[in-house]
């Protein structure tokens, strides 16, 4: 199959996947707030309709946190399977929950380690509705030489999920995650809901890999206050565990409990 480019690109798409600029947030001397907007007179933190029930908000402001907002959308080519694939993240709106990961290169040392664990642990996530995306900035020409390349010689074999190449680094500057000065991306992973926002963000810097256990016990924990919004996930909660109630009088008896 051959590939028509090894190009990423950014959509500009006004929903659900949007970069909200019309509002700013300026704090006064009397510490109020006050919000501007061309185009909007509401609140700069407000709560979506449709995930009320689920205890999500839906941040405006000038600069956003990303945890909160939709995920910057794109469309880019991946390899899976041996073959050039296209992947576009607004694709899985309402269908997965989507663990998103940039990692610095390809043929490197930390990289390979977390891309087979994830890979080797793929059937859990798929298990509870969850694709697995890797991200790095090089082509999809070398994401396939290593996949070609067996694991005992540093290489990643075949994998459960694609790999998206983003040489032209738009998709790790919308993130965030673009060290400008080095053209490589930090480590940083994200997960996003089947509504298409990002609920959890970790970012480590190149020489720390990252946890498949704890990015699967936070999807799980994720997921159980979307189910159950009237509950919460204590520190540590893994599925089977007690939750929380989020009041003074409900949380005391998780609290007796312990």
């Amino acid at each position: 199959m051959a590939a028509s480019s090894a190009s990423a690109a950014l959509i500009s798409s006004p929903n659900p996947f949007i970069s909200p600029k019309s509002q700013t947030l300026s704090f006064s001397a009397s510490s109020s707030l006050t919000f501007q907007s061309k185009s909007l007179l509401r609140s700069s933190l407000s709560l979506r309709p449709s995930t009320a029930r689920r205890n999500t908000f839906l941040v405006k402001a000038a600069v956003l946190p990303l945890v909160g907002n939709p995920a910057p959308d794109f469309e880019a080519e991946a390899v899976f399977d041996q073959e050039f694939i296209n992947v576009k993240l607004s694709d899985y709106i309402g269908k997965k929950y989507v663990i998103l990961f940039f990692y610095p290169l390809d043929f490197t040392f930390v990289c390979p380690t977390e891309i087979t664990a994830f890979s080797d642990r793929y059937a859990e996530f798929e298990k509870i509705n969850t694709e697995i995306l890797g991200v790095s900035v090089d082509s999809v020409f070398s994401h396939l030489a290593w996949v070609q390349t067996d694991r005992k010689s540093g290489g990643l074999g075949d994998l459960n999920y694609p790999l998206i190449s983003d040489v032209t680094k738009s998709i790790s500057k919308a993130f965030n995650v673009l060290i400008e000065d080095q053209g490589i991306a930090l480590r940083g992973l994200f997960i996003i809901d089947k509504e298409g926002v990002i609920q959890h963000s970790t970012i480590n810097n190149l020489a720390i890999g990252r946890s498949v256990d704890e990015t699967l016990r936070t999807l799980q924990a994720l997921q159980f206050v979307q189910e159950n919004p009237d509950e919460v996930c204590p520190a540590g909660w893994k599925p089977g565990e007690k939750s929380m109630k989020p009041d003074p009088k409900g949380s005391k008896e998780y609290f007796a409990a312990i």
